[in-house]
């Protein structure tokens, strides 16, 4: 079986007050924040609670709907070269939210998942949910 779920993020001021969502339906979905972070980490975190919250499924497929270019490109393509590079750019700069993507990628080990862009604020009903709740 595969779990679908949005995740999303959200920052009023970018940085400021800070919120993250997952959705899979009205039963299943959760949300969080903090009072000073951006756009990024709450996208970010969103992933990462998702991967958490359904760890006990090792199984199962994830397919994750996100509006995020920067995680999703993250995720499946430039975290390799960063955990190679010692976690930092191809210009030798510091890769940002690394914690939270040390963290991501410890959750990604064993698990099978993809990643599909969706256009923010466009109507899918999954994105639009967790966006209300990011």
């Amino acid at each position: 079986m595969t779990i679908t779920a949005a995740a999303d993020g959200s920052a009023l001021g970018n940085p400021g007050p800070a919120g993250w969502a997952w959705y899979v339906n009205d039963d299943c979905w959760r949300a969080g924040g903090w009072p000073h972070g951006t756009n990024n980490q709450g996208e970010l975190m969103a992933v990462l609670d998702l991967f958490r919250a359904t760890s006990h499924l090792p199984d199962e497929d994830l397919h994750i709907l996100c509006d995020s270019q920067y995680v999703i490109n993250s995720v499946t393509k430039w975290m390799p070269g960063w955990k190679r590079k010692g976690w930092r750019k191809s210009d030798g700069k510091p890769v940002l939210n690394v914690d939270i993507l040390k963290d991501i990628d410890k959750e990604l080990k064993g698990r099978k998942y993809t990643f599909e862009w969706v256009r923010g604020h466009a109507g899918h009903d999954l994105n639009e949910a967790a966006d209300d709740r990011a």
